[in-house]
């Protein structure tokens, strides 16, 4: 009765833990990236949990050092991960993380930071997160949550011997669980905007200073014996959120042209265009039934350029730095030669 419980309060609450009383083919993890005030240092945290068919379950913790492209993964026992049964809030070992702040005890990195001013993703009526009424299907393959579009860092954290200060910084989380990523996927994450003379842009309405942020996902998603190609796409701009989905009944133009990837998405009242410049990547660990056994690259060096329109009138154009992006599988099944849904 405790785990239904906890189940249902989670589905209300995507950024909490959602795998009480799953046994076997589950995953979960959360993605906390932290840039420095001086971006000379790009770092994300991905703590979780692997549940294999086979009863091989073990904690983690993945990190990766953007700037130098190097990635590690830290094994725990399943019981030095300690979910909160009240929101995000999680323990692995002597690690702490939340929405509000990281306490990191690993070999080459130490530290605490805690987070202010964060901006969670705008949940529609009758819907708890990014993912839509979508967060109600049942047997769905993978499932998507935002913490944190954007907020800024306090705190230092000793980096292979080095202290490293990020207040001032810029943060995002987001998290993922279920059973398999996608077989194939785009995705891309910036909240470090500059115009043409490299300055975070100063938004108007007396808006702070980086505070424009984009995710976007396009992924085959297979459902109930068939599949689909599902999208989700957020930029936080003015203090708002402009969506675009599967289930806004948005439209998408996908291409790929070797590191380039050009998404473009739009409604009826807005249009956004994307174009992604691949950089030099790592290597990470993904789900694959539970267990994490499948490897992609990612990188927290891409550039992402951006236009947003209201009708047909340009509001927006900026450059998004310390981008991370990965396109994972085979990625030709996801791309559209006209708009489409």
């Amino acid at each position: 009765m405790k785990n239904a419980l906890n189940r249902l309060r989670a589905t209300w609450n995507p950024d909490m833990y959602h795998g009480w009383g799953v046994t076997k083919r589950y995953f979960e993890g959360w993605y906390i990236k932290i840039v420095d005030d001086t971006e000379e240092y790009a770092l994300a945290f991905i703590p979780g949990i692997s549940m294999g068919r086979d009863g091989n379950h073990h904690a983690f913790i993945q990190t990766i050092d953007g700037k130098k492209c190097e990635t590690t993964y830290h094994r725990f026992s399943v019981s030095d991960f300690q979910p909160s049964e009240k929101g995000f809030e999680l323990r692995i070992g002597d690690n702490e993380f939340s929405a509000h702040k990281i306490k990191i005890h690993l070999p080459a990195i130490k530290g605490e930071l805690t987070f202010e001013n964060i901006t969670p993703w705008t949940p529609m009526l009758g819907a708890p997160g990014i993912m839509g009424w979508f967060s109600f299907m049942p047997f769905m393959e993978c499932y998507h949550g935002v913490v944190s579009l954007n907020h800024r860092i306090k705190g230092t954290l000793n980096v292979a011997g080095n202290n490293i200060n990020f207040t001032k910084g810029l943060g995002y989380i987001e998290k993922d669980w279920g059973v398999s990523f996608p077989n194939a996927y785009i995705w891309m994450q910036t909240n470090h905007f500059f115009d043409k003379n490299k300055a975070l842009v100063e938004q108007p309405n007396n808006q702070a200073k980086g505070e424009i942020s984009l995710i976007a996902s396009v992924a085959n998603i297979p459902f109930l014996g068939t599949h689909f190609i599902g999208y989700i796409v957020g930029f936080w701009f003015q203090n708002k959120l402009y969506r675009f989905a599967t289930y806004t009944g948005a439209q998408m133009l996908a291409q790929l042209d070797g590191r380039h990837i050009r998404l473009a998405f739009k409604d009826t009242k807005n249009r956004l265009e994307i174009d992604a410049h691949q950089a030099e990547t790592g290597s990470l660990i993904y789900p694959i039934n539970g267990e994490m056994v499948g490897k992609l690259n990612e990188s927290l060096k891409a550039t992402i350029h951006v236009r947003f329109y209201e009708k047909d009138r340009l509001v927006f154009e900026g450059l998004g730095r310390n981008a991370g992006l990965e396109a994972a599988g085979n990625v030709d099944i996801l791309l559209t030669e006209k708009w489409c849904r």
